[in-house]
């Protein structure tokens, strides 16, 4: 086992094990918040479902706006200093929510941090693709996400125990978390952009570049099949909570063990499922694992207490072991080398536009048509996800890798 590990430690570069470390500290932060944060919002204003997932709207917008800023500027000035200042800002808004009292206050801090948060999405992504060899990238995103979800198979468990006795401290945790892998990209990451003479020989660009990738059909179509998909997962992860609590009383220490499975399997299993996957086309994989979600969301309408809602999860996890790593890798590879920060900023859209659209409508079919409405809306919206992939992969040419 020790040999296998050290075998795995250097195959990648030390940059990529600094991602990976303070990629688990800001996660084990951050987690302990974003599962609870509509109860905490709807309990500290005391206002309906329906008007506190504005404040997720809000953030959304905001991450939608920034994310075409984002690219052109670290596809220009790099990538570690954009993405140590969106780590600094989300630890400060995460301490500033804590003392938030009314909802034009949350809602400035939910805007603030959408805004900074396609910094570091993109600069990562960007980092990545840059650092790590074509054909070694999908399982690099895998051990990424290995990373991400240990620190999500805590931070819900611990959130949700804390949460119980202060939401403050869960708050200024996070906070900690965020500062803390700043302050490690500042002082140990080197910048991974590469180099520009060939960029500035180049003709002026129009619209930062984004009018040729919009002409980009096989990525472009690829963009809006997952977006369908990231509306139903934007929807279970954000109302799954709230739902659970308001409908069946059931209390954030229990509900915290769901996410916790999640990332639980992911590390566990995201290594092996991604080894099985990739020896499939990737729109293959993609509409495969797009089934899963859409079957997850519609059994949580089936669920009427813990192991239910458990079930659903479980259910969700494998169609995400599925089609992360492998629409991650799709995208880099898709990506110029000069482009891959504005590329990955239209990828990171798909989630700003599915927790902008996704939360709000299914907070409307919940206070109009009851709260198991939210659910068939999002097996719907599920399969149609299903349906698109299905049809990209008839057509689909496998993509000539950029170079690293």
């Amino acid at each position: 086992m020790l040999i296998r590990l050290r075998t795995i430690f250097n195959a990648y570069p030390r940059q990529f094990w600094l991602l990976f470390v303070g990629l688990l500290i800001s996660t084990i932060g951050s987690s302990m918040i974003w599962p609870f944060l509509m109860i905490y919002a709807s309990e500290r204003l005391n206002l309906p479902l329906g008007t506190t997932t504005i404040l997720i709207t809000i953030n959304s917008v905001m991450g939608l706006i920034f994310s075409f800023i984002a690219g052109p500027i670290i596809d220009r000035f790099g990538r570690k200093w954009m993405m140590a200042l969106s780590l600094g800002v989300n630890g400060i808004g995460f301490f500033l929510m804590s003392h938030a009292n009314t909802l034009p206050a949350f809602a400035a801090i939910m805007a603030l941090q959408g805004a900074f948060n396609p910094l570091y999405r993109v600069g990562a992504d960007a980092m990545m693709a840059d650092l790590i060899p074509a054909d070694r990238r999908v399982d690099a995103y895998s051990l990424l996400r290995m990373s991400n979800n240990i620190g999500v198979s805590l931070g819900p468990a611990i959130g949700g125990v804390i949460a119980t006795q202060s939401y403050n401290l869960a708050f200024y945790i996070a906070a900690v978390g965020m500062l803390t892998y700043s302050i490690l990209v500042i002082v140990q990451a080197k910048e991974t952009l590469p180099q520009r003479d060939a960029l500035e020989r180049k003709p002026k660009e129009r619209f930062g570049g984004y009018d040729t990738i919009l002409k980009d059909r096989p990525f472009m179509s690829f963009v809006g099949a997952f977006t369908l998909n990231q509306l139903c997962a934007a929807i279970i992860w954000v109302l799954l909570g709230v739902y659970t609590k308001e409908n069946y009383n059931l209390s954030e220490s229990l509900y915290g063990l769901i996410p916790t499975t999640n990332a639980l399997m992911v590390v566990f299993l995201q290594v092996w499922v991604t080894s099985f996957v990739k020896r499939y086309k990737p729109l293959k994989a993609l509409a495969f694992g797009a089934i899963f979600y859409a079957i997850g969301a519609g059994s949580v309408a089936l669920g009427a207490g813990f192991w239910g809602f458990w079930i659903s999860m479980v259910i969700t996890t494998v169609g995400e072991l599925i089609m992360s790593p492998t629409a991650s890798t799709l995208v880099a590879n898709m990506a110029p080398a000069d482009m891959r920060g504005r590329y990955m900023s239209l990828y990171g859209l798909t989630w700003g536009i599915a927790q902008g659209i996704g939360p709000l409508a299914g907070g409307m079919l919940s206070d109009h048509f009851g709260p198991h409405a939210i659910w068939y809306g999002a097996a719907l919206i599920g399969l149609t996800s299903v349906l698109a992939f299905s049809f990209l992969s008839r057509r689909e040419k496998t993509p000539t890798p950029s170079a690293a």
